[in-house]
C-alpha cells in the first residue's frame, strides 16, 4: 500500500482552500484534509506548520485567537486575492493526492479500519474467551499477511478457490 504522492505545493494549496472556507487551527486543517481525502492523506504537523508559517510570512494568512485560546488562521485580504486568482490550483488538492493512490490501496485501508473497529469492540465488550479468540485470529492474520510478502510474485496468480478453502479451514494446512 503505497502512500499518496504529495507535491510540495499540495499542503499549501489545501491549507489556503480550507482557510478560504473558514478559520481553522493547524490541527483542524490536518483533520479536514484527512477527512476530505478519505483518509488517504493526513499531513503531518511537520509539513502543515512550516507551510502556515511561510504563508503568514508572505502575508497570505494571519493568526488570531480562536476557540479555547488556540490560534486560528484566517486569510488576509492578500490571501483572499491569491485564492481568487488561483482557483484551479486550489480546487480540491486532497482529491489530487487521493487519486495518486490505487483503488486497491484505498479498499485495503478501508477494510483495515473496519477490522480495527471490530477488534476494539471485542476488546471492550468481549468475554475473556472472545478476547482470546480475537487474539489468535489477529496473530494468525499478521503471520499470513507477512507470508504474502514473503511469497514469490508468481504466487500472485494463486487459485482463488484454494484461498477460500484455506480461509474456511482457518489456514490450518
Amino acid at each position: 500500500m503505497r502512500g499518496p504522492r504529495v507535491r510540495r505545493g499540495n499542503v499549501r494549496a489545501a491549507a489556503i482552500a480550507l482557510l478560504a472556507e473558514a478559520p481553522m487551527n493547524g490541527y483542524q486543517i490536518i483533520q479536514e484534509i484527512g477527512e476530505r481525502s478519505g483518509g488517504v492523506w493526513r499531513p503531518s504537523p511537520g509539513s502543515i506548520y512550516p507551510a502556515l508559517q511561510q504563508m503568514e510570512d508572505e502575508g497570505l494568512i494571519r493568526a488570531e485567537a480562536g476557540e479555547g485560546g488556540r490560534r486560528a488562521y484566517v486569510l488576509t485580504e492578500e490571501g483572499r486575492s491569491y485564492a481568487a486568482a488561483h482557483q484551479d490550483e486550489l480546487r480540491a488538492p486532497w482529491d489530487v493526492v487521493a487519486g495518486s493512490v490505487g483503488s486497491e490501496a484505498i479498499e485495503l485501508r478501508r477494510l483495515f479500519h473496519q477490522v480495527m473497529g471490530a477488534a476494539v469492540q471485542v476488546a471492550q465488550a468481549g468475554s475473556t474467551s472472545q478476547i482470546e479468540q480475537a487474539h489468535r485470529i489477529l496473530a494468525d492474520t499478521r503471520r499470513r499477511l507477512y507470508g504474502i510478502l514473503a511469497a514469490d510474485d508468481a504466487d500472485d496468480d494463486a487459485n482463488p478457490e484454494d484461498m477460500r478453502a484455506d480461509e474456511a479451514d482457518g489456514g490450518r494446512d
